[in-house]
């Protein structure tokens, strides 16, 4: 099961920019995109939190697993 940490780095090596940040919630962009990443560094997301973060963020689960292989 991947962590949080993981993922938002594999979103940031595919382009997704932190310029802000609140409390536990920061702000990501890429182009013309904004979403909000609300999950702490150490969660371990599975297979739900996954497909809602692909859902948001516009991947596949799939898509964010071959992301954190390489």
């Amino acid at each position: 099961m991947p962590k949080a940490k993981q993922v938002l780095v594999a979103l940031n090596r595919d382009g997704w920019v932190e310029v802000r940040r609140k409390g536990s919630h920061r702000f990501l962009i890429r182009g013309d995109a904004y979403q909000t990443w609300a999950y702490h560094d150490g969660d371990d997301l599975g297979k739900t939190d996954l497909r809602l973060i692909g859902k948001r963020f516009g991947y596949s689960v799939e898509a964010l697993y071959r992301m954190l292989r390489g």
